[in-house]
């Protein structure tokens, strides 16, 4: 298959395109220009009028995976009309473009959708954004889902290694405790965060099968971050004693967050017939990466 990656340069877009080039046609689009290895490359902007649809008629992709978007939480609040046009406006016209050209489109959103209360949602409960970078993405859900029926949307929280190795929150635990630095956990604050790579795997095997819809695609465990960060410290053997637990509340963030984002996965294993990783699984393959030396080669595609 062709597969048409949007925001390529980022975590998960690169990520992405780095597995899926084992076994299928990648082109990454971007704004930023890198020295791709094992998939090609275009620049541009896709807020220019005409350019999706160029891109999609000169490269007739069989899969588009949109992963370009603002998702800096406090950007979105302080820039909200950038925020509804990267994150919901221009998703909604690329699916409106995929799917007049039959092009499969994967919408790539985000479990702050919920307001956090309970945790363990479901795809069908009712969502209820905290801040703007949450609700723009749900607007985009909604946008996409309205002009190709047929599209994947995946509510994510996923981890990895970068292209500038800082742009995950498992990076920033790596380099503070690798060099000896403390650092805060939020003690209040539970996730189901999931390796890039691992969720690149899967949600390959949901475009082969032809999913669509709604699926949460997160690990099959939940844990606070600051839980996460002590077993990624004992992972790699660090200093656990660096990691203070500290409450969200008092770190003054300007977007608010919210302490519930665990999501329910039993949907997407049943449909895939699989038993989505769990953390320590998710920590060790992360771990595994970087002693086969996957960050440097990550790096090494950054143009000096």
């Amino acid at each position: 298959m062709k597969v048409m990656i949007t925001g390529s340069s980022g975590l998960l877009g690169l990520n992405l395109a780095v597995e899926a080039s084992k076994e299928h046609n990648v082109i990454g689009v971007d704004l930023a220009e890198i020295n791709a290895k094992g998939f090609n490359t275009r620049i541009a902007d896709l807020l220019t009028p005409g350019t999706i649809e160029t891109l999609l008629d000169e490269e007739k992709p069989d899969w588009l995976i949109h992963c370009a978007a603002l998702a800096n939480i406090d950007a979105c609040e302080e820039n909200p009309e950038i925020a509804q046009r990267l994150n919901a406006d221009l998703p909604g016209e690329i699916a409106t473009s995929a799917h007049s050209k039959g092009v499969k489109m994967v919408y790539i959103s985000t479990d702050a959708v919920f307001d956090g209360q309970k945790g363990d949602y479901l795809e069908t409960d009712v969502p209820s954004p905290q801040n703007h970078y949450a609700q723009t993405k749900l607007d985009g859900e909604r946008a996409v889902l309205d002009a190709a029926p047929d599209a994947i949307v995946v509510r994510v929280n996923f981890y990895g290694w970068s292209l500038s190795g800082n742009r995950s929150l498992a990076e920033f635990f790596f380099n503070n405790l690798g060099t000896g630095n403390p650092i805060k956990g939020f003690t209040d604050v539970y996730y189901n965060p999931m390796l890039v790579n691992d969720l690149a795997e899967i949600l390959l095997q949901m475009l082969s099968k032809d999913l669509s819809g709604i699926y949460h695609m997160v690990s099959s465990e939940k844990l606070s971050k600051y839980d996460f960060a002590v077993k990624l410290a004992n992972t790699f053997g660090f200093d656990a004693e660096l990691i203070s637990p500290i409450s969200v509340e008092d770190m003054g963030l300007k977007g608010k967050r919210t302490n519930h984002l665990t999501l329910n996965t039993d949907k997407l294993s049943k449909d895939l017939n699989i038993q989505l990783p769990g953390i320590d699984e998710g920590l060790k393959n992360f771990f595994q990466l970087f002693n086969s030396n996957y960050p440097t080669f990550i790096r090494q595609m950054k143009k000096k």
